[in-house]
């Protein structure tokens, strides 16, 4: 999503060193960019990285058949994992 399509109506503060601030203003200056422009792209491009894995997996044929096998099997019981998360609190 580039940062030009999304509307600033929020602000974030970031404190940095001076050589981080340094740097950042050279690779701004580099990129024709203010220094706010850029660390907005580069972080909304590092974001959707740190959470592709998260939102999108990719499978070849073998593997997505092997998971719709696995989404069509029966439910077992598993004491194992009820008494776990029954110790973490997520169960009853």
């Amino acid at each position: 999503m580039p940062s030009s399509s999304l509307s600033k109506l929020e602000r974030i503060d970031v404190r940095a060193s001076a050589s981080a601030k340094h740097l950042l203003q050279e690779a701004a200056r580099a990129s024709h960019k203010n220094v706010n422009d850029f660390l907005l792209e580069a972080g909304i491009t590092a974001a959707n990285q740190a959470l592709a894995d998260r939102r999108r997996f990719e499978l070849n044929d073998a593997q997505w058949e092997a998971f719709l096998e696995a989404l069509d099997r029966s439910v077992r019981s598993k004491p194992r994992l009820r008494k776990l998360m029954v110790d973490q609190g997520l169960l009853d």
